[in-house]
């Protein structure tokens, strides 16, 4: 297909820039005010370009694409309604701060509440949940003025620079007029001038807040180490080593966390947990209590961790992140803003192992955990646990992994697999929407094989993410289908109550199957351990089309089973 050109002024200005500035992969949902911007970017021959019927959907596709490429992906919405389908992924790219650039078509103002249809208030829409809202000028034909054009130029290279620069949604709200079809041959000189945006380098961190850092660390005998999130693997291996090999540092990951070594503690709820129901457990959490806290990466899964150091704070807290600082433990922690790569360049060479216990006498608890799980999961029946445990002792190298919410990223952090996991999880806001459409469009993006787990609720929820044609043949999803949402079995409540099954736990009999086979996948079951054990022996093998694996366990037995695991660690841990 040959280059065509809106003849719409600021439509040539959008796709010029976001050329010049590398955001070629653009989702499009299908409308008609924004087909001046549908044409010319689905004919820009160096920008990949995606049709998604769902817009809600599509948003989180394009957020998983960001998610794997560390750079924007944009989303193009017709006016209307379509554009409040996108509001869930981009609070979720907020509080993740991943690039979702949100391009949307709007009406011109003299359209506007005047009763025509697919007309809603457009501008600010997404409010705080943006690092930037871009109202475009009206613009029709060849018509903006010379003032109009610079302003709309201004707040787009403004919007783009927000989303590199703080890795944060935005929106550009650019409003058209009919003719809306009509395209020319040629760009339009102030479009053909463009430039492409200058960055400024990574943030150093000043000598005085190394200083200081580095005194404290060097000082502290007992140090903590917590990586949440991380998504762009910016850590060196001298610091992995630095880190691991320090008798007075205890790193705390998560599987999110996507770094791993012998020494890193990641069950950290198998070990918080059973302390909690000790009589002196504050004798035990005053020894994990540390002098200094160091916290890397984005959010935190577990919820015991952060209970655990609101109440034993640290002495010092320092965090490392290019843009923001969150309070998460009410320590007023002193920002370190940079990258952790920029960070372990500056401080590396200055940070010195110190005499201490610490480590050891927790790695300790730590191996005797392990095995007093692995004892735990011979003896307990079928359940959500044991399934969770056959699979990651079945996950093959290098496969990329996507955890749903809420569950299931919970059960994961209780399990090691065997192999060193990369792994995701839409952790800003924590919702069941769109974990499903965000690991098609990572799997899309990375060309990598890629497996989501999924609970029930969470695959249904968001169906739809099947409904598209870029599902690659090496994508997989495990459905663990315990007939509801069985979270709210570990919470607290009434579980007997009539309002508990149709209002909280909602219970149903749906199955993947069908589903399955509208859409074209391949579709495996197992009701046992016996035929999961069969399917998860040949299911992560290679085949000509994506597969779905649901397996079905009991409702109503899983939350005792993981709350007596627990039980079972301090019985055996702390006789």
């Amino acid at each position: 297909m040959s280059q065509q050109f809106s003849s719409i002024a600021t439509a040539q200005l959008l796709v010029k820039a976001f050329e010049l500035n590398h955001i070629n992969h653009v989702v499009i949902s299908p409308g008609s005010r924004n087909a001046p911007l549908t044409i010319a970017f689905s004919s820009h021959p160096s920008i990949n370009t995606y049709s998604i019927v769902d817009e809600r959907s599509a948003a989180f596709f394009a957020l998983g694409m960001t998610q794997h490429l560390q750079r924007p992906v944009a989303v193009i919405c017709t006016s209307g309604s379509a554009l409040a389908n996108y509001y869930p992924a981009v609070t979720e790219a907020y509080y993740s701060q991943l690039p979702l650039i949100v391009l949307s078509a709007d009406r011109p103002s003299h359209l506007l509440d005047i009763g025509d249809g697919q007309t809603i208030k457009q501008r600010h829409f997404f409010g705080e949940h943006v690092g930037y809202a871009a109202n475009l000028k009206d613009d029709t034909h060849q018509q903006i003025s010379v003032e109009d054009f610079n302003f709309n130029k201004t707040e787009v290279q403004a919007a783009i620079l927000t989303a590199y620069q703080q890795q944060l949604p935005v929106h550009i709200n650019a409003a058209f007029d009919e003719p809306l079809y009509h395209t020319t041959e040629n760009q339009l000189p102030e479009v053909e001038s463009l430039s492409a945006i200058e960055f400024p380098e990574i943030n150093k961190i000043t000598e005085e807040l190394v200083s200081k850092f580095v005194n404290d660390w060097n000082s502290a005998e007992r140090k903590l180490v917590l990586v949440g999130v991380n998504s762009n693997f910016d850590f060196t291996k001298e610091l992995v080593e630095a880190l691991a090999n320090d008798p007075s540092v205890i790193v705390m990951t998560e599987v999110t966390s996507n770094i791993a070594h012998k020494h890193f503690f990641q069950n950290i709820d198998a070990l918080i947990a059973p302390i909690e129901q000790l009589d002196d457990a504050e004798v035990y959490f005053k020894g994990l209590q540390p002098d200094l806290l160091l916290s890397l990466g984005g959010m935190l899964v577990s919820k015991k961790l952060k209970s655990f150091l609101r109440t034993y704070q640290p002495k010092a807290h320092y965090q490392v992140h290019p843009q923001r600082c969150l309070d998460t433990f009410f320590t007023n922690p002193i920002h370190l803003k940079s990258t952790v790569k920029q960070f372990s360049k500056q401080v590396i060479a200055k940070l010195q192992p110190v005499e201490s216990n610490y480590f050891e006498h927790w790695y300790q608890q730590k191996t005797r955990i392990e095995t007093i799980r692995e004892r735990y999961i011979q003896e307990i029946d079928y359940s959500d646990f044991k399934v969770f445990a056959s699979v990651f002792s079945a996950l093959p190298k290098n496969e990329h992994m996507h955890f749903a919410n809420s569950s299931t990223v919970r059960y994961a952090n209780l399990f090691d697999s065997k192999t060193p996991l990369i792994a995701f999880s839409n952790r800003g806001t924590s919702g069941i929407d769109g974990s499903t459409s965000t690991a098609i469009g990572y799997a899309l993006a990375s060309q990598h094989p890629t497996t989501i787990i999924t609970g029930d609720l969470s695959f249904f929820y968001d169906s739809n993410a099947l409904w598209n044609n870029y599902l690659t043949s090496d994508f997989k999803i495990i459905v663990i289908n315990n007939s509801g949402g069985g979270i709210f079995r570990i919470l607290p409540g009434d579980k007997q109550a009539d309002y508990f099954h149709t209002y909280f736990e909602t219970r149903h009999q749906l199955t993947a199957k069908h589903l399955s086979k509208m859409f074209g996948l391949s579709y495996f079951s197992a009701e046992n351990l016996n035929e999961l054990e069969v399917e998860l022996s040949s299911f992560f093998e290679t085949s000509q089309k994506p597969k779905i694996l649901e397996i079905f366990t009991p409702t109503e037995v899983n939350d005792q089973i993981l709350l007596n695991y627990f039980k079972y660690i301090n019985k055996h841990l702390f006789r």
